[in-house]
């Protein structure tokens, strides 16, 4: 499986290779363990706390910042019968800022932060939708854990 990603920014501010790379890392981590078996493209852009804030009011109605936003390329979870060729899922948006905030209150490196927020955001293109059911939830966190550790990062 290939798998093709074209990163962008906003903001003012510096993209290590290593996000890029990590980025990379786990979102075929993902599509491995959920057994994907196409070519994948997605977009992954790096972002501050105003233009995440700002994506989320108009996209959710949610005046305030987060994390990372999943934008699926579709909506009712993913048509695997008609990507035999290859597949766009979407696209992800990682606040730095507020990846930056959460590994300081959670103990974990920077990097560690954009992996879990990539396998986040990759699962949600693939169709899980944590905010949909209570199961959904835990089944989602489960993977996304899993996922995780396969990494070894710290």
């Amino acid at each position: 499986m290939k798998l093709f990603i074209t990163f962008s920014k906003s903001g003012d501010f510096a993209v290590e290779y290593d996000y890029k790379s990590v980025v990379r890392r786990a979102a075929l981590a993902t599509l491995e363990y959920e057994g994907f078996p196409f070519d994948a493209e997605l977009s992954v852009t790096f972002a501050d706390n105003a233009y995440i804030h700002t994506l989320n009011k108009k996209y959710r109605g949610v005046d305030r910042h987060t994390d990372v936003l999943s934008f699926p390329m579709y909506e009712d979870g993913f048509p695997y019968e008609e990507c035999r060729y290859g597949a766009t899922l979407g696209d992800i948006v990682i606040s730095l800022e507020r990846a930056e905030e959460q590994a300081a209150e959670l103990g974990h490196s920077l990097i560690r932060e954009i992996a879990f927020l990539t396998v986040h955001s990759t699962l949600h293109l693939l169709g899980y939708d944590h905010e949909r059911s209570e199961r959904d939830d835990e089944e989602q966190c489960r993977r996304q854990r899993e996922i995780v550790e396969g990494l070894n990062i710290d």
